[in-house]
C-alpha cells in the first residue's frame, strides 16, 4: 500500500510540471484555432516532460538540445532543468551550434523552402497554420536560418530521427516551452 501511494504522489509531481493539455476547436471554413475544444483527448505524450538535474554550466533561460539523446533541456536556476522529448534531424539532417530565438509564433503558416521541395514535389507550396499543418501550435524560430523548434501534426514521430532539421515536440510541450522563454534566448544544439 505504501508503495501505492509512493507512486501516486510522484504521478501528482509529475503532473503538476507537465500542466494541464490543451486540445483546440477549428474554424471549419479557416481552419484557424478558436479555442480549447470540449470534450476532446489531449494529445498524449511518449516522453513525459519531467524536471531534472542539470550542469550549472549554462545559464537559467538557455535551452540546450542533445540531438543523440532526442531531449531539449530548459534550464533553471539550482542546477536544474525541465527536459522534453523532441523529434531530430535525420541522418544527413543535424547540425549542431549554437544560435538564439529570433522570433516566436503560434499557429504558424508553413512555406516549405526549395530544398524540401526538391526532395519532396509532392508537398504544398504553402500551408496556413492549423492543426493540419506540419509545425503545429507554436514555432520557436533559430537565428537566421529555416530551423525551428516547433510543435507537430505527427506526434508519434517525437522520439526519432526524421525531419529535415528541425526539432519537433508535441503540442502540449512546445506551448509550454513557448510560454516560459523569450526572443533573444541562447539555443545551444549538441550532437
Amino acid at each position: 500500500m505504501r508503495r501505492v501511494l509512493a507512486l501516486l504522489g510522484s504521478l501528482s509531481v509529475a503532473a503538476c510540471l507537465a500542466g494541464p493539455a490543451t486540445a483546440y476547436q477549428f474554424d471549419p471554413f479557416t481552419r484557424e484555432p478558436v479555442g480549447p475544444a470540449q470534450g476532446f483527448a489531449p494529445q498524449a505524450s511518449a516522453i513525459p516532460r519531467e524536471l531534472v538535474s542539470f550542469s550549472e554550466r549554462f545559464a537559467p533561460g538557455t535551452i540546450v538540445i542533445s540531438t543523440s539523446e532526442r531531449r531539449l533541456y530548459l534550464v533553471q536556476p539550482g542546477g536544474t532543468a525541465i527536459r522534453y522529448g523532441i523529434g531530430v534531424g535525420r541522418p544527413g539532417f543535424t547540425w549542431a551550434g549554437e544560435k538564439r530565438i529570433t522570433m516566436k509564433r503560434e499557429w504558424p503558416s508553413w512555406t516549405p523552402p526549395r530544398e524540401m521541395l526538391k526532395r519532396r514535389p509532392d508537398l504544398p507550396r504553402h500551408m496556413r497554420g492549423g492543426i493540419d499543418n506540419p509545425l503545429g501550435a507554436r514555432a520557436l524560430y533559430l537565428g537566421s536560418t529555416l530551423y525551428r523548434i516547433h510543435g507537430s501534426n505527427e506526434p508519434d514521430t517525437i522520439g526519432q530521427a526524421v525531419s529535415s532539421g528541425c526539432f519537433r515536440m508535441v503540442n502540449e510541450d512546445v506551448e509550454d516551452l513557448y510560454e516560459r522563454v523569450r526572443v533573444g534566448a541562447r539555443v545551444v544544439v549538441l550532437r
